[in-house]
């Protein structure tokens, strides 16, 4: 598995916690959380493809361990 930089860990700890933000809601908040969410979810997948190309590893791999190393090392956050 690649190492993963904090700036990637970051921004995909940022994108768990606004689609955490989705529980519970309805209608126009939801729509715009979903939006929030797409967003920052696209800033990950942008900064993993950036770095992925830049230090020639596997994208699917860089990404799957920007995932495990968030979502394992917390709670999920939509569960609390």
């Amino acid at each position: 598995m690649p190492e993963v930089p904090d700036e990637l860990s970051k921004l995909e700890r940022s994108a768990e916690e606004e689609r955490a933000k989705l529980a519970g809601l309805a209608g126009d908040e939801y729509d715009a959380q979903w939006r929030r969410w797409r967003e920052a979810s696209e800033a990950v997948q942008a900064a993993v493809t950036a770095h992925a190309q830049a230090t020639q590893t596997s994208r699917y791999e860089l990404e799957q361990a920007v995932k495990k190393a968030v979502r394992h090392a917390q709670e999920d956050p939509a569960v609390q």
